[in-house]
């Protein structure tokens, strides 16, 4: 694999893929022309009209908008021993993506316009593009609104207060009104903390047998369920984040219904895995919201195919070693994920599950630029920028953590097969990464 090529090239031509292209019902053999970091033309096999000084050979291989993760955990500012924004922008290249949305639980909270700003300055070095996500409430303490105007001036493009959901009805009231004038996004990590304080794992036989604390799917749901009734008197968007029980799924499918602009998102281990894969205490599979019932991965597949849920987002969510290897009570919650979120979406919904390519690639695409409005994102319409994502839906490979690009490496997948990958990474006309 090679990072970012520092030289620049001002046109690239993508010849000989299948460009798939949800947002523009585009599923057919294509050249692609990025020139000066737009996309220029897309056209059958040899019908382009203009030339490029470069080109990529992307036969057997799709080609697709560059990829959209909703959900990632920078850990800069404050955290850097975990995570920098250079090496988790890295891992999210090799991962596919081209455009990662930042969770404001740094140290600072990232809750004033002078540190969304901080992030999205190109002196920390990323190499894909970083849309901050801001603090709702001032220290994400549930109490008093951040001034989401100066925020979103900045480059904020969402507000949320991610492990610490707004519990207070007034304030999550406010909070939905407020993004509703300024045509932003409040997304909700969906959990009753009043209800859930001291569980590590889902309620059912596992934490029994574990002896430990279960968070239960109401702690989700009611919050849920309060949130689209105040999001629909506000008129408001409302995201809800890493959705994982069967339980959520209903008020998120009786909303949209009911025309609520309500989205959503769910995480690949949440589709892949289940809460007896806990075993016996292991840590790297203790993440929140937790691994749940073999029941509810099964609704979430149905969803993620039927089109109820908007997007896959990885929560990539980096810890270092010693905060995961302690008692499975004080252990961290999260794992890693930028790396394997299309693998295992590839390998377990379409190969497994049938779900179409297509669908798959507007998880990644569309519908995460849909979830958050990122306007100009998620297609490869003309004068878009030119982010695309070059993926082998075939290839067989092992994933091994320990040459993993994020700084950590608190994964469960490590020593994985997996079928499907990304080849090359294309940002604002540019090589991101390549693989080798």
């Amino acid at each position: 694999m090679t990072p970012r090529d520092k030289s620049r090239t001002t046109s690239l031509l993508i010849k000989g893929g299948h460009v798939i292209d949800p947002a523009h019902k585009i599923d057919a053999e294509m050249d692609v022309l990025l020139r000066e970091g737009r996309v220029s033309e897309v056209a059958p096999r040899n019908k382009l009209r203009g030339s490029a000084d470069e080109s990529f050979n992307a036969r057997g291989l799709i080609v697709a908008p560059g990829f959209i993760d909703l959900h990632v955990h920078l850990r800069e500012p404050g955290q850097s021993y975990k995570e920098t924004i250079a090496t988790g922008t890295a891992a999210a290249a090799a991962g596919g993506f081209t455009v990662v949305c930042s969770m404001p639980n740094t140290s600072p909270v990232a809750d004033t316009p002078e540190i969304i700003a901080w992030i999205a300055d190109p002196a920390r070095g990323a190499v894909v593009n970083v849309f901050p996500i801001a603090a709702a409430t001032v220290g994400s303490e549930g109490a008093r609104l951040t001034d989401f105007r100066a925020l979103l001036r900045a480059g904020a493009v969402a507000v949320s207060d991610d492990g610490h959901p707004i519990l207070n009805d007034g304030i999550m009231r406010q909070a939905l009104t407020t993004a509703a004038q300024l045509g932003i996004p409040v997304v909700q990590h969906a959990e009753d903390t009043r209800l859930t304080a001291g569980c590590s794992v889902n309620e059912g036989a596992v934490s029994f047998r574990l002896g430990l604390r279960g968070m239960s799917a109401d702690a989700e749901a009611a919050v849920v369920e309060r949130d689209t009734t105040l999001a629909k008197t506000a008129n408001a968007h409302l995201h809800v984040a890493h959705v994982s029980t069967a339980a959520a799924l209903k008020p998120i499918r009786r909303g949209k219904r009911n025309h609520v602009n309500v989205t959503c998102e769910v995480a690949p281990h949440h589709f892949t895995l289940i809460d007896e894969n806990v075993g016996d205490y292991d840590t790297r599979f203790k993440m929140n919201p937790p691994l749940r019932s073999a029941a509810d991965r099964e609704a979430l597949i149905v969803a993620l195919g039927d089109g109820t849920i908007d997007a896959i987002a990885s929560d990539h969510a980096p810890h270092a070693r010693y905060e995961k290897e302690v008692e499975f009570d004080r252990a961290a919650f999260g794992i890693t994920g930028l790396e394997t979120a299309l693998a295992l979406a590839l390998t377990l919904l379409h190969r497994e599950k049938r779900i179409p390519l297509a669908r798959i690639v507007e998880l990644f695409t569309a519908g995460p630029a849909r979830a958050l409005n990122l306007r100009g994102r998620g297609s490869l319409a003309r004068g878009a920028p030119a982010d695309v994502t070059i993926f082998d839906p075939n290839r067989r490979w092992t994933f091994d953590a320990s040459k993993s690009l994020s700084k950590s490496r608190n994964t469960p997948f490590d020593g994985w097969q997996l079928t499907g990958k990304a080849v090359a990474t294309i940002v604002s006309g540019q090589f991101a990464y390549r693989a080798d």
